[in-house]
């Protein structure tokens, strides 16, 4: 008979300082206290207790961007993840800077594929290995490529495709192989259409057994099990986390048997850790002084509830950017709004959590066939079928509709009529993609150039929100079939 032990795999991923929690239903649900409180109890109740987090701990609230990532750590630090990967987002504030960060964080921070080229050097640890029990687990970090834009390309790289994470991966396990390793699990951030892509090439004599991932946003039924190895994720902040019971084969050094939930964190079954609370209450009374003055008062709550549609809140900042710029395109990336919602009171620091990349803007000028070609971009399959691709906003005097099936646009108006292939118009855009817009719109930015040189509009585009949203008090916004997919 094998030699079968017990382990529970808790995990999370894309906390974005998700900390506080919110009333739904008059329950309240999630926040960083809670998940910590259920982090805790499954400890108490079960010795063998792991948990992991797969990237992008940082960015996207008030209190983890006043403080550059500082308060995260600190609050990270109570939580007592046992190893984590990093995120993309995990460079918002600099490089430098996070390599700071990681020497305040008290839990081991993995990641195998961002180096310095010459002298070849890794920035981060590649790997650790744990123990519970006797039961020895490798975890191994794997991030996007997305990490290297807007960095120094010629200094730092990062593996472009899965096929090089791949290698990588197995250079990794062959490495260990004389090492007893009961359980292989990657900690990747690469989007979980990317995990399947990735888990396809991974040789079974490596004995990777799970990929926990992030950077998508995926919320599962079950996992998905492609080439034997297990890919799971958990959503986006902390509402939920994800619940591993593993059956292990000592003999074999494999899984023998795993249930995985998702469990909700509520105040009916996790309770708070007052420790996380005090820290979290300190951040936030500052926080309040700073941020808590009005902006702006809509007719009533807008939303964004999803980052590949038109959306209300998507649809009045983009008009906000085009009106103050005086262009007569914006394109603002459906991505840089991190809330599903704002109320109808808006406040200095909802504003700042709603839009936390304080970007520049460009000016481009190109023609109708030219914008035509940018939007067709954004609409490739890979976005279609959910990748992690960008999708964008689009201000007020556009109607497109496109055909999924055809790849063709069956209406493309500007100002109510056919847009004119040869007219040239001023699009404006943010520094993101116009530092990578061969990626972002699938040919170089030098096609528009001949058109006229970009121009900077704005160093900040809070700055221009804060001053021009007032001008929108009691604004109804609608959505208004400004992009449509059929």
């Amino acid at each position: 008979m094998p030699e079968l032990r017990k382990i529970v795999l808790l995990h999370s991923n894309d906390l974005h300082g998700d900390f506080l929690a919110e009333e739904v239903d008059e329950t309240l649900l999630g926040g960083i206290s809670m998940l910590s409180g259920y982090v805790h109890k499954v400890r108490s109740e079960y010795k063998n207790t792991i948990y992991c987090i797969a990237g992008d701990m940082l960015q996207g609230s008030i209190i983890d961007s006043e403080y550059k990532g500082l308060s995260t750590i600190e609050i990270m630090n109570l939580l007592r993840p046992d190893v984590a990967s990093i995120g993309n987002h995990e460079v918002d504030y600099g490089l430098a800077h996070l390599l700071f960060l990681e020497r305040c964080a008290r839990f081991p921070i993995v990641c195998a594929n961002l180096f310095i080229k010459k002298p070849y050097t890794r920035l981060f640890i590649p790997h650790v290995i744990l123990e519970k029990d006797g039961i020895r687990m490798m975890f191994i970090g794997i991030i996007t490529s997305e990490i290297l834009q807007g960095m120094h390309k010629d200094i730092l790289s990062s593996f472009v495709d899965v096929e090089d994470a791949a290698r990588e991966v197995g250079q990794i396990c062959n490495a260990w192989r004389t090492t007893d390793i009961d359980l292989t699990v990657l900690l990747t951030h690469i989007g979980f259409e990317e995990d399947k892509k990735l888990a396809q090439l991974l040789d079974p004599s490596w004995g990777v057994d799970l990929i926990i991932g992030g950077h998508s946003h995926t919320i599962l039924e079950q996992p998905e099990v492609v080439n034997g190895v297990v890919i799971a994720q958990a959503g986006v902040g902390t509402n939920q986390i994800g619940r591993f019971d593993l059956t292990i084969d000592m003999d074999s050094n494999s899984i023998a048997s795993y249930e995985w939930q998702l469990i909700q964190i509520d105040e009916t079954a996790c309770p708070h850790d007052e420790e996380i609370v005090d820290a979290v209450r300190r951040f936030k009374n500052e926080t309040d002084r700073k941020y808590n003055r009005i902006i702006c008062t809509f007719a009533r709550p807008l939303t964004h509830p999803d980052r590949y549609q038109e959306t209300e809140l998507g649809n009045l900042m983009a008009d906000v950017i085009r009106d103050a710029l005086e262009v007569d395109i914006t394109l603002l990336g459906s991505g840089s709004i991190r809330k599903k919602s704002v109320p109808a009171v808006l406040t200095y620091g909802e504003l700042k959590e709603l839009f936390p990349y304080d970007d520049k803007i460009f000016r481009l000028k190109a023609t109708g066939a030219q914008f035509k070609k940018m939007v067709a971009y954004t609409l490739r399959d890979e976005m279609l079928q959910g990748a992690h691709t960008e999708f964008f906003q689009y201000s007020g005097d556009l109607r497109i509709t496109f055909d999924r099936a055809t790849k063709t646009f069956i209406r493309f108006d500007f100002k109510g009529k056919p847009i004119q292939d040869d007219i040239v118009f001023s699009v404006s855009i943010q520094e993101y993609f116009f530092n990578n817009f061969e990626d972002c719109f699938g040919f170089p930015v030098e096609e528009l150039t001949v058109n006229g040189k970009p121009r900077i509009l704005t160093t900040s585009i809070v700055d221009v929100l804060i001053e021009h949203l007032p001008l929108e008090a009691n604004r109804d916004q609608k959505i208004e079939g400004r992009m449509t997919i059929k």
